[in-house]
């Protein structure tokens, strides 16, 4: 069971990906790629329509919408072009991200910056007090 599983979720995230990559393929016809705009963006968005901190139906929306708008996606894209977007998501996937350690410094610094106002903050209203 948790081997189907597995597997189900790789291939979830190659089709994800590759509604993705379909959304910028001009193959694809139109209405395809706004609904793999549309279908990408919420998956990828910390924004859901049921919020995921209520007990078991915050998960829901994700399990059904996501899978369910991959699904129409891919049936609207012609096979072969489908294929080519699979195949292209699997070589991307395999790809190790490249590393920026300039980037990685500024989050760090962008996230330090934020809690020592957040401190500083903090700081203020109880001298107030």
């Amino acid at each position: 069971m948790r081997a189907r599983l597995k597997r189900w979720t790789d291939v979830a995230k190659r089709d994800l990906y590759a509604v993705w990559l379909a959304a910028g393929d001009p193959r694809v016809p139109r209405a395809a790629k706004l609904l793999a705009i549309v279908t990408a963006a919420y998956a990828l968005s910390p924004i859901d329509l049921i919020p995921d901190f209520i007990p078991v139906i915050g998960y829901l929306d994700d399990v059904v919408l996501v899978p369910l708008g991959i699904l129409l996606v891919v049936r609207m894209i012609p096979a072969d072009v489908m294929a080519d977007l699979r195949a292209e998501a699997e070589r991307r996937m395999a790809t190790p991200l490249p590393r920026n350690r300039a980037a990685g410094f500024a989050v760090a610094a962008v996230w330090i910056a934020v809690l020592l106002a957040l401190g500083w903050w903090v700081a203020g209203l109880i001298d107030a007090v």
